[in-house]
């Protein structure tokens, strides 16, 4: 069974650092691209970023470019957010997603690309 479950988030002081994980089970990321969300509340969920099936690609949104970096370890087979520099407006639930893409070299902020997604990692960022 095709599963991805996110870990590691939690509160931290404005300035500060989180990694969030998306352990993937059921499947090989060699064939998957991987894509972070988030939504905090009362506002529409946000791509955030994402990676390709063979870690070539990346993509981020603006709000996070130099601040947030993806990455994944094939030996635990789990994907990473490293978070640097959070600021209260990063608060939100974040989400893994993962869909196969084989071929694919490249990978979306549209959350319906994707097929599989996680329960979500509640990161606050507060003072």
């Amino acid at each position: 069974q095709l599963r991805v479950v996110e870990s590691g988030g939690g509160l931290v002081q404005p300035g500060g650092s989180l990694r969030l994980s998306c352990a993937a089970s059921g499947f090989t990321l060699d064939y998957y691209a991987i894509g972070w969300f988030r939504q905090a509340p009362g506002k529409e969920r946000e791509g955030v970023s994402c990676i390709n099936n063979s870690a070539t690609y990346t993509k981020y949104v603006d709000s996070v470019k130099g601040r947030f970096t993806i990455s994944r370890d094939m030996a635990t087979n789990t994907v990473y957010l490293q978070m640097n520099n959070l600021k209260p407006e990063d608060t939100a639930i974040y989400y893994c997603a993962s869909t196969r893409s084989l071929y694919g070299g490249w990978c979306e902020l549209t959350w319906n690309w994707y097929s599989h997604y996680g329960q979500g990692t509640q990161v606050t960022v507060s003072s």
